[in-house]
C-alpha cells in the first residue's frame, strides 16, 4: 500500500481573504490562487469569506459539488470523438470555473444556501491548469442519499449552556470554514474546553455536511473531537440522550450512538417525543424494538422474583403451617418488592370543600372557582400515578429498586427492618428469632440477586459510581443493530 505524504509544509494561513489587498499570490487554504477553480463567497453587510478550492478536492467530499460542477449540470457540451478534438475537448474541461455565493435566503426561515453564478475574470488571477492541487489523502466516496431522509435535522436544539458568538451570522462563518477545512484535511475548529459549546458547533456542521451530503467525510471528524472529551462526554450525553442519539446516527459515532440508545431506551418513553418524525423510521422502529425487549426481560424477572421461595430442612416448600418465621420472612421481601415496584392506587376521596356554606350568594362564583382550581390540583396529583399499563411515564425508580436488589445484602431490609417487623408479634420477637429471621432473609436475598442478573448488565461507558441512574442500562446493541442503522456488513 503506497503511502500519500504531504510535500507542503509552509506555515498554513486561515484568513478569509475577505477584503485584504495580498500583493503575493497565495497558494494554500483557503485561496489557492494559482491552482484553484471553484471561488466560493460567504458575505453578509459586516465581512466577506473568500475561498478559492479545487473542483477535485470539492466533488470528492460532496455530493453537491459532485454533481454541480458535473459536465451536465454546468451545461457543457460533449466533445468530438476525433483525437484533436478529444484533446481540445479534455482542456475545455480542465480549464472550466466556477463560483458559488452563499445565499441569505428572503425570511428569517430560509435556509442560507450556495448558488452558483457566473464566474468573474477577477476571480482566477493566474493559468492554474499548469499546477496540480496539492497531494492530500483523497476522502472516502460521498453516499448519495443515504442519509437524504434526514432533512429535518434542525430540531436538534440543545440548550446552550456556553456563551455564543455575538453575531448569528458568525455561527454560519465558521460552519463553512470548518467543512472546507475538513475537505482539505484539516482539523476543523471546534471547542475544546466547553463541551457544551462543542457540541453546538458539531451540531451545526452536521447540519451543514447533511445539506451538502458531505456526512461521509465530516461525520469521523466530528466522532474524533467529542471522543476526546472522554468522561466529560458520558455525562452530557446522560443529560441529553435524544440530541445525542440524533447527532451520533448523523456522524455515523457508534460510540456515541450506543451510549445515548441506552440512556434513551432506559428512560422511555421520555424522549419520545424529541425523536419521533426526527429520525428516520428505521432508527424508532429499533429503539421500540429494544424497548420491547427490556419489558420483557423485566417480566421475566420479575416473574421469578414473585414466586421466590425458601424450603425447609427436610426440602419442603415454606408455609405458614411447617415454618411460621420463615413465612414471615417471605412475607415481608414479598411486601417491600410489591410496594417499590407498583404504583400507589389512586385517591377515591372527594376534595374537601373550599368554603362554608354560610356563605353570601355574591361570593358563589369565586367559591366554585376555588373549588374547580382545588378539584384540578388533586387531579393533577393523581396523574403522576397513573395506573399499571397507563401511557404516561411511570414515576416508580424501578432501576433503582433492581439495583438494591442486585446488591444483596444489608442494601435493603436491614436489621431494624427485621425488628419492627417481629415487634407486630410479640409473642415470636426474641434476639434469637431476630438472628434467625435475618439468616432466613438474606438466603432470599441471595436468591433475588441471582434472579435479577440479566438486569444488572451496564453497557455504558458511564461510571456510574459517581452516581446511580433511576432507569436500567443493560441495552446492549448487536451487529445486526448496526446493520439497520447503518448498513453495515
Amino acid at each position: 500500500m503506497s503511502t500519500v505524504r504531504r510535500h507542503h509544509r509552509h506555515p498554513r494561513s486561515h484568513a478569509g481573504g475577505g477584503g485584504g489587498g495580498s500583493v503575493q499570490l497565495q497558494n494554500e487554504f483557503p485561496l489557492f490562487l494559482q491552482t484553484g477553480d471553484v471561488e466560493i463567497i460567504i458575505k453578509n453587510a459586516k465581512r466577506e469569506q473568500r475561498y478559492v478550492l479545487h473542483r477535485l478536492i470539492l466533488a470528492q467530499c460532496s455530493g453537491f459539488f459532485e454533481a454541480g460542477t458535473s459536465e451536465e449540470w454546468s451545461g457543457q457540451t460533449q466533445a468530438p470523438q476525433d483525437s484533436s478534438s478529444s484533446i481540445l475537448g479534455r482542456a475545455s474541461s480542465e480549464n472550466k470555473r466556477w463560483r458559488y455565493e452563499l445565499d441569505w435566503g428572503a425570511g428569517p426561515d430560509d435556509v442560507p444556501m450556495l448558488v452558483k453564478k457566473p464566474p468573474t475574470s477577477a476571480s482566477f488571477t493566474t493559468d492554474y491548469s499548469s499546477r496540480p492541487p496539492p497531494l492530500r489523502p483523497k476522502p472516502p466516496p460521498s453516499s448519495n442519499g443515504f442519509f437524504r431522509n434526514m432533512a429535518n435535522f434542525t430540531s436538534l436544539n440543545l440548550p446552550q449552556q456556553a456563551q455564543g458568538p455575538e453575531d448569528p451570522d458568525d455561527e454560519i462563518f465558521q460552519s463553512y470554514d470548518n467543512l472546507f477545512r475538513s475537505f482539505y484535511n484539516y482539523a476543523p475548529m471546534l471547542d475544546s474546553v466547553q463541551i457544551a459549546e462543542a457540541y453546538v458547533q458539531c451540531k451545526q456542521l452536521v447540519q451543514l455536511a447533511d445539506m451538502y451530503d458531505a456526512l461521509e467525510v465530516i461525520g469521523p471528524r466530528i466522532d474524533h473531537h467529542l471522543l476526546r472529551f472522554h468522561g466529560r462526554l458520558w455525562k452530557q450525553i446522560a443529560k441529553y440522550p435524544p440530541s445525542y442519539l440524533k447527532l451520533g446516527y448523523l456522524a455515523r459515532s457508534k460510540a456515541i450512538f450506543q451510549e445515548a440508545m441506552i440512556h434513551v431506551v432506559g428512560q422511555w418513553p421520555a424522549g419520545q417525543h424529541q425523536l419521533r418524525n426526527h429520525v428516520p423510521a428505521s432508527v424508532m422502529e429499533m429503539i421500540e424494538d429494544k424497548v420491547d425487549e427490556l419489558e420483557e426481560t423485566k417480566a421475566r424477572v420479575e416473574g421469578k422474583l414473585w414466586r421466590l421461595t425458601l424450603t425447609t430442612s427436610r426440602g419442603e416448600r415454606v408455609t405458614p403451617h411447617n415454618a411460621w418465621l420463615d413465612w414471615q420472612m417471605m412475607s415481608l421481601w414479598r411486601q417491600w418488592f410489591a410496594e417499590n415496584t407498583t404504583p400507589q392506587p389512586a385517591s377515591i376521596l372527594k376534595p374537601p370543600p373550599s368554603s362554608s356554606s354560610g356563605s353570601h350568594h355574591h361570593r358563589g362564583s369565586s367559591r366554585d372557582a376555588r373549588s374547580t382550581s382545588s378539584a384540578r390540583e388533586s387531579s393533577q396529583s393523581t396523574a403522576l400515578v397513573p395506573a399499571r399499563g397507563s401511557s404516561l411515564q411511570q414515576p416508580l425508580n424501578t432501576g433503582r429498586i433492581f439495583r438494591l436488589i442486585g446488591s444483596g445484602g444489608a442494601s435493603y431490609l436491614g436489621h431494624d427492618e427485621v425488628k419492627k417487623f417481629l415487634k407486630i408479634s410479640p409473642e415470636l420477637y426474641s434476639r434469637e428469632t431476630v438472628r434467625r429471621g435475618e439468616r432466613r432473609l438474606d438466603e432470599l436475598k441471595n436468591l433475588a440477586k441471582d434472579a435479577v442478573k440479566p438486569l444488572m448488565r451496564n453497557f455504558l461507558e458511564l461510571d456510574l459510581r459517581e452516581g446511580g441512574l433511576p432507569y436500567l442500562v443493560c441495552t446492549k446493541m448487536e451487529a445486526r443493530d448496526w446493520q439497520l442503522v447503518f448498513g453495515d456488513d
